[in-house]
């Protein structure tokens, strides 16, 4: 076999039946390919069906098509010795946690609409991120300083993210979060999910008020690109054992160099380009696309 399609079920959905598993089988055997026997990495939640004949990408539209409108994501790949990643870049916002920071803080501001109306358009790739970052960051002036521990007060961790990035680790994986948001966040995430580093910007801060200065240089689209291969170049890593992972269109070069890019529930321009594209899993998606099953996670570093 030299594919493997992975199926991940949104928790407690009771949609990824034997049924569902032997349609999916049955419309690659249709396509003329030679189909395995379905291995379970979560009884109902997930499993991989190894293949022969096909390329991912008919492997996929294939797997769709016969799921029709349940909520399964359907991972199609090579099979291959770099399938277990040992590094993994990952974005912040709406991905390690659940919201935007940026917009969260604002609401302390009451700014909270104007400035999502920004973040959207700017992560669904129609602005320009920098410039859209410090035009939100120059609207939070005169904010207290105050308001970013509040802010994280209210921050959730998206599921599965402290288990992805423990069980990467216990694999060997180096784990980096790069993010567009601001260090005080990254620095949070970094410690509950035990990153091994964080890459991100900073807001410039006097006398215990925002000034509504980004300090420079911005990091972006360039950055993520950037840290995934000059660690992966570091570690001496050939770019198939590399993952990354974001939702906004920043991501889309790192998403695309990686060897796993995964866009995770992503913004309509980012779902049109990504390979790979979890919808309805949570994070402990990426952990089954690698073929690790649920008894080998690590919930905490």
């Amino acid at each position: 076999m030299d594919g493997v399609l992975t199926l991940v079920a949104a928790a407690g959905s009771d949609a990824l039946t034997p049924a569902a598993v032997d349609s999916v089988r049955a419309a690659l055997e249709r396509l003329g390919a030679e189909g395995d026997r379905a291995r379970w990495l979560a009884e109902g939640e997930a499993c991989d069906i190894a293949f022969a004949g096909l390329a991912p990408e008919q492997a996929d539209g294939a797997a769709r098509i016969a799921l029709g409108d349940r909520p399964v994501d359907t991972i199609a790949q090579r099979l291959d010795a770099d399938r277990v990643k040992a590094l993994l870049i990952a974005d912040m916002d709406s991905t390690m946690v659940t919201s935007e920071t940026l917009d969260d803080l604002a609401a302390h501001a009451g700014l909270r609409d104007a400035i999502a109306s920004i973040t959207a358009r700017a992560m669904n790739g129609e602005l320009d991120f920098a410039a859209a970052l410090r035009e939100r960051v120059g609207m939070l002036a005169g904010l207290p300083e105050s308001a970013l521990a509040e802010t994280w007060a209210h921050t959730r961790l998206t599921p599965g993210a402290q288990t992805l990035v423990a069980t990467m680790k216990a694999n060997g994986a180096r784990c980096l979060l790069v993010s567009g948001g601001f260090r005080y966040f990254t620095g949070k995430v970094l410690d509950l999910c035990g990153f091994d580093d964080h890459v991100s910007n900073d807001m410039e801060i006097v006398d215990g008020h925002l000034t509504g200065r980004v300090i420079e240089p911005v990091r972006d689209r360039q950055t993520k690109l950037a840290t995934l291969m000059a660690e992966a170049g570091r570690l001496g890593l050939p770019m198939g054992r590399t993952l990354a992972v974001g939702d906004g269109a920043n991501d889309i070069p790192m998403l695309h160099a990686a060897g796993l890019g995964v866009a995770f529930r992503p913004r309509p321009a980012v779902a049109e380009v990504a390979r790979v594209v979890v919808r309805h899993g949570d994070l402990t998606a990426l952990l089954y696309a690698q073929g690790i099953a649920r008894d080998q996670f690590r919930e905490s570093a």
